[in-house]
């Protein structure tokens, strides 16, 4: 949504689970989704993630357990209402682009810093919107995540 335009196999949802949600989220959506309890509850225990697939598609949804960290909880309050179709209208809400660049840098960091993808996104995200982001935000943030390293190396390939 922020960046430059790819084709993805995949949605990522950040939500903030907890045990009692299993069962109504299992009955919700059991008979158009493949979903795993086990893989739920060990995803709530451990703050971690979880797949749902489509069962008609094959269309993956990863989503991620809220770790109640402060950057958790303020990328939660920055997200952007965003408009997905008219007639009627439809609207979902996403991070924000300094929310999505700082938390691509950290999926790019624990993955070993070898993912062309993560990268090539926080990289069209800065071409983009570039002259829209919020800097002193995303340094501040990136400190606490541990990326600013690689949120300077970005800035860095972006000037040059």
């Amino acid at each position: 949504i922020h960046g430059v335009m790819r084709m993805t196999m995949d949605a990522d949802l950040v939500a903030d689970l907890q045990p009692q949600h299993i069962a109504p989220l299992e009955q919700a959506l059991s008979q158009t989704f493949y979903i795993d309890v086990q893989s739920i509850r060990e995803a709530i225990e451990n703050r971690a993630s979880f797949n749902l697939i489509h069962l008609e598609t094959m269309f993956k949804v990863d989503v991620f357990v809220s770790r109640h960290r402060s950057f958790d909880e303020v990328q939660f309050r920055r997200r952007v209402r965003q408009i997905v179709a008219t007639q009627p209208e439809r609207a979902i809400y996403v991070a924000s682009a300094e929310d999505t660049i700082l938390a691509k840098l950290e999926w790019y960091r624990m993955g070993g810093e070898v993912s062309e993808r993560q990268w090539r996104d926080v990289l069209g995200i800065f071409k983009t919107q570039r002259n829209a982001l919020d800097v002193d935000y995303m340094r501040a943030s990136a400190l606490e995540l541990g990326v600013v390293d690689l949120l300077d190396q970005a800035t860095a390939q972006q000037n040059e």
